[in-house]
């Protein structure tokens, strides 16, 4: 469609309802769209007649304070004549009744009338009315409506208060500006739960674009600090009790103690209404009511919002502002042309300025008629507050640069314009899409040194001042700035200053509130994240024995170095107790006590032998043997002592030493012991020399042949690779194991193995010569003694692979200590009973009887 088409289409749709508007002829007419209203009632529809107008209610008076600043801006301009000489500004404003649709019959109202036609540097066909350029509106869903419908025909907007960052994409918004920070900058909020470590918060929003657009980026900033939104809610417009409700009791259940109000004053009024008896939380606030007066003043929301923090608008003075603003009364004739002043009065001192009907007292609304003698200066309300004036601010700040673009329009040289062929605007016929040109690239400082400018969006520098409501007594909520957020300074952690000794939080309270939803995790614990919970809610679990966590809420615990475990607090890492077979553990004690019993026992079988040492039992198969195999018996018990106690290098080397040596002499006795018998036995032909072969020099020499080999394989094993004491240190255990590393596992084999292939010999000898025939058959207590050495050795090996830690020293000794028994019982307990108990036995005659 064309733009005259459009145009038309949009009139037609926007006339149905007739609306007023404050205007003032000029040379320029700057247009003005404000919310003088808070809601509107619906006219009932009975389809049978026409529907009446609709009817704005609640008259806001702080959206009537920005419409006089922006009128006291023009015409301050006009009286000062510097900026634009021999121009005069004049204004039209509407009320947009903070709705949608008001705010778009507003706009097309303000396009004016005038058919289209072709401007010099634009194709196609340009609608220029009667305003070159609106100012407005204050919320951002209004906002929306109206700047779609600016942005069509090219005319600029500038708003004061619109922040949804919706409204920075030039695509669909191409000619709107605002004074007012983006919302995206708004990051504030963010920092504000970053530097006070808040987990837990909650979000509400107004039902329009500003409280949806504004909470849904906390949401996702929030997210990426790794906190979790615990509600989100929305405000309802028509202030539904059921909903309202609802969000009471969702924020009760939530647990949630920081929650951020991203809405409109009315609409938190429409909430904080209703939470009355709600304390404990600490209410953030947006921009929009930070410093709302309708929310500060009535004393029945001091227990709720003392304390609340938010970021507001910087605000500044304007000099002069004051008096204009108490210059409004219905008598004077000036006033008369302004068709929201009688609303304002009306609702400023409740009384009518109709007159009542003959014989009543009061209107037909129950208002008193106004006396005459009524005077702003004698109410001090949120209208004629000017100790913090930052959306009046905006407006003011809105104002001068539409101005100080018109100026750089007028200063334009011919033949150097930014349009084409260089051309110059007419100032006399402003086109809209001109001044927008120059409104995108107006520079200019206020009278406080705040320079204005506009980045390539639209969208002003962002700096708020953080504020904080503290309850001063009867002097009520004073608004203390403890802070401030500055988009210029490069270092994200310099953007956001806050003086903490400075806040007071809700029930004034110097202590930084708490919100999590689940309590922090202390150390010696980590956080588990509880299933189809947000990641906020978690379970403080103990740290794994081994694992330790000295801080609050760590993921994961720290696991100790090898050497280290953790402490019953499971917050630090200590040394790990070192534990070997020592001789005060009861374990030691027990093996150290059976040792010494066994070698007590020996050296009594001595003692024995060496006073029957004539008799024929001790005298039999060579006294010599049997007394070198008791004391070779008594090295071997006491050489299990040298595997008890704290391992170092030379008690390694001897342990596995003295073992291997000690033992093979040991079975080295047997088999010699074993070979006379056989060979004794075998000798008692006629004529045969066997037994010369195997007298007491043979027996030595076999003896000290076998243990030298045993000697040599040890030699070997400590000059290759020794046996050496070594740290077992497993994760799952807060123990050091001190153990004998065998070193070289070839040589402790061999030493094993040839022990083992002795005790086989032996045992295969003696099986052979176990039914020769005497009375006192020593063969078969060798065999029992072997069968029992053996039996014990081979269930070893398993036994001491499978040992954890010093139990494997244990099972060595163990095993030394039992098959040393089973030579000692089997081979010298029968012969002790004969020679103690059965002396008749002790005889040569009765030995030499054979059996069987």
């Amino acid at each position: 469609k064309s733009c005259q088409s459009n145009y038309l289409y949009l009139r037609n749709e926007s006339s149905v309802l007739g609306t007023s508007a404050l205007d003032k002829n000029g040379d320029i007419i700057l247009g003005g769209l404000f919310s003088l209203h808070d809601t509107v009632v619906e006219p009932s529809l009975s389809f049978t007649a026409m529907p009446a107008p609709t009817q704005c209610t609640r008259f806001n008076f702080r959206t009537f304070r920005w419409m006089q600043t922006m009128i006291f801006a023009i015409e301050e301009i006009n009286r000062d004549g510097t900026l634009l000489p021999n121009i005069t500004l004049g204004y039209k404003i509407y009320d947009s009744c903070s709705t949608p649709h008001h705010a778009l019959k507003a706009a097309m109202e303000l396009l004016g009338n005038e058919k289209g036609r072709e401007v010099a540097g634009f194709s196609g066909s340009v609608c220029h009315g009667t305003v070159p350029v609106v100012i407005g509106d204050g919320g951002s869903t209004q906002s929306l409506v109206v700047a779609r419908i600016l942005g069509v025909f090219h005319i600029p907007q500038v708003s004061y208060f619109s922040s949804c960052a919706c409204l920075s994409d030039k695509n669909e918004f191409p000619a709107f500006l605002r004074t007012m920070p983006s919302d995206f900058f708004q990051v504030g909020d963010i920092q504000l739960v970053k530097h006070f470590g808040w987990t837990w918060v909650g979000v509400i929003a107004g039902d329009d674009a500003y409280g949806r657009g504004g909470a849904n980026i906390f949401a996702d900033e929030v997210g990426k600090l790794g906190a979790c939104v615990a509600l989100h809610e929305i405000i309802p417009k028509n202030r539904a009790q059921d909903a309202i409700s609802s969000i009471i009791s969702n924020i009760r259940n939530s647990r949630a103690r920081i929650i951020l109000v991203f809405a409109l004053e009315q609409d938190a009024e429409a909430l904080f209404d209703e939470v009355t008896g709600l304390t404990g939380i600490q209410w953030l606030a947006s921009e929009a009511w930070s410093t709302a007066t309708v929310l500060s003043t009535p004393r029945k929301y001091h227990n709720i919002l003392q304390g609340s923090m938010g970021f507001a608008i910087r605000h500044a003075e304007i000099p002069g502002l004051q008096t204009f603003l108490h210059r409004l009364n219905p008598k004077n004739t000036d006033n008369h042309a302004d068709p929201f002043l009688v609303s304002f009065w009306e609702e400023m001192f409740q009384c009518s300025l109709a007159v009542p009907a003959e014989g009543q007292k009061n209107n037909s609304q129950g208002k008193p008629p106004c006396t005459g003698a009524e005077e702003l200066k004698s109410i001090t309300n949120i209208y004629s507050d000017v100790s913090q004036l930052r959306i009046s601010y905006n407006v003011y700040k809105a104002v001068y640069a539409i101005i100080h673009a018109l100026k750089a329009m007028r200063s334009c040289v011919k033949g150097k314009g930014p349009f084409l062929l260089q051309s110059c605007p007419d100032l006399q016929n402003v086109q809209p899409w001109q001044l927008l040109h120059y409104i995108k690239h107006v520079v200019y400082s206020t009278t406080i040194g705040d320079e204005i400018k506009f980045d390539e969006n639209g969208d002003p520098v962002a700096m708020y001042d953080l504020v904080n409501w503290q309850f001063r007594g009867n002097e009520g909520i004073e608004f203390v700035i403890i802070g401030k957020f500055d988009e210029t300074n490069t270092a994200l952690n310099q953007k956001l200053q806050i003086q903490e000794q400075n806040i007071l939080w809700n029930g004034n309270q110097t202590k930084v509130p708490l919100s999590v939803c689940s309590s922090i995790c202390p150390p010696g614990t980590r956080k588990a994240i509880r299933p189809n919970f947000p990641i906020c809610c978690h379970d403080c679990v103990v740290c794994a024995a081994g694992e330790i966590s000295n801080q609050t809420d760590v993921i994961e615990c720290e696991r100790c170095l090898p050497e280290f475990w953790s402490n019953d607090e499971r917050t630090a890492c200590i040394p790990k107790q070192v534990e070997f077979l020592s001789f005060t553990d009861s374990m030691g004690i027990t093996l150290l006590v059976i040792s010494l019993f066994g070698s007590f026992s020996t050296c009594v079988v001595i003692v024995i032998f060496s006073c029957h040492r004539s008799t024929p039992i001790v005298r039999a198969n060579n006294s010599e043997l049997s007394f070198l195999l008791l004391i070779s018996l008594t090295l071997c018990f006491l050489c299990s002592l040298t595997f008890i106690g704290q391992p170092s290098k030379w008690s390694c080397m001897l342990r596995h030493t003295a073992f291997g040596i000690t033992f093979v002499l040991c079975i080295s006795c047997i088999l010699g012991k074993t070979i006379v018998v056989l060979i004794a036995f075998k000798a008692t032909l006629p004529g045969s020399g066997v037994m010369k072969w195997f007298g007491p020099a043979q027996q030595k020499a076999i003896i000290i042949l076998c243990t030298l080999v045993q000697a040599v394989i040890c030699t070997v094993w400590l000059t290759v690779d020794p046996p050496s004491p070594h740290r077992l240190m497993p994760r799952e255990s807060a123990l050091v194991i001190l153990l004998c590393d065998e070193g070289s596992y070839v040589a402790f084999g061999l030493v094993l193995g040839y022990i083992g292939l002795l005790a086989c010999l032996c045992l295969f000898l003696a099986f052979l010569a176990r039914k020769l025939p005497d009375n006192f058959n020593e063969a078969r207590l060798i065999t029992f003694s072997m069968l029992i050495f053996c039996a014990v050795w081979v269930a070893f090996v398993p036994a001491y692979i499978s040992s954890p830690g010093k139990y494997s020293t244990v099972t060595e000794v163990f095993a030394i200590l039992a098959s040393s028994y089973g030579l000692l019982c089997c081979i010298f307990a029968p012969k002790c009973y004969i020679i103690l108990l059965r002396p008749e036995k002790n005889t040569k005659k009765y030995l030499m009887t054979r059996t069987g």
